[in-house]
């Protein structure tokens, strides 16, 4: 176990599963004491059993993002049981709007909008004024890609991570006097369900993925840790993108 995070209490959105999970145990391996929350509570302890078999602490917690009453209660549950919050990961989201836009429902719409900007606007901004009590912290907006340049039949998912985009900077800008730094985070391609499951089912996707990149690669999970680790670490670091993309976005 390391100490990178020690004594470091971290909430890990959609934290039982894919990248989240990486995340949840990355920190937990490094001392730091994690509330993983998503939907489904038995996924979430079952991170939790894992991370408490090897020493550490955690708190698995039901939250439905696009519930602002389950933001609520998350946010109450990690003060209730560690009595702060040093770090929040926003990596919660979802891609129910896949295909022609004219294709698309307004119910759809409705729930990315819910799930990949209401929800993490809403927790980061209930949960700040909370951290700023305790001197400070840091929150990761987890993005894509996609928010930086559009994709066809992705539109609602690209126009939902642009915005929360958009309100990382406006975050970082309003919370800075409350010495609570602000980052978003745009990953490529790695492995995860909802990546490997389309590997799984789209003939030619994972190939496509490969040569889209200058590193013909997809990532594994955990190296999606360096990066996270990285804005949740650095001191002097407020309102960017970073983007780690096995230079996607470079060969674009």
């Amino acid at each position: 176990m390391g100490e990178q995070f020690k004594d470091k209490v971290v909430i890990v959105t959609g934290g039982s599963r894919g990248l989240g999970r990486a995340m949840s145990l990355g920190f937990a391996r490094e001392g730091a004491q994690v509330v993983v929350a998503s939907r489904k509570i038995a996924t979430c302890e079952e991170v939790v059993s894992l991370i408490e078999s090897e020493g550490g602490q955690a708190l698995a917690h039901a939250a439905h993002m696009g519930e602002v009453a389950d933001l609520d209660a998350l946010i109450d549950a990690a003060y209730a049981r560690f009595g702060r919050v040093d770090i929040l990961v926003n990596n919660a989201g979802t891609n129910v709007a896949l295909g022609p836009l004219s294709d698309i429902g307004t119910a759809a719409f409705d729930k990315m909008v819910d799930v990949n900007l209401k929800g993490p606007w809403y927790l980061a901004s209930r949960l700040a004024p909370r951290m700023a009590e305790h001197g400070g912290g840091c929150v990761i907006n987890l993005l894509s890609v996609a928010a930086l340049s559009t994709p066809a039949y992705s539109g609602i998912y690209a126009a939902t991570k642009a915005a929360l985009k958009a309100l990382t900077e406006v975050m970082a800008q309003e919370w800075a006097q409350w010495n609570i730094r602000v980052n978003a985070l745009a990953p490529g391609s790695y492995h995860s369900d909802l990546t490997d499951g389309a590997i799984e089912s789209i003939p030619g996707y994972g190939d496509g993925m490969v040569a889209a990149a200058l590193i013909p690669r997809i990532a594994e999970t955990e190296e999606i840790l360096n990066p996270v680790f990285y804005l949740a670490s650095e001191s002097y670091t407020t309102g960017i993108t970073l983007v780690a993309d096995g230079g996607l976005m470079a060969k674009r």
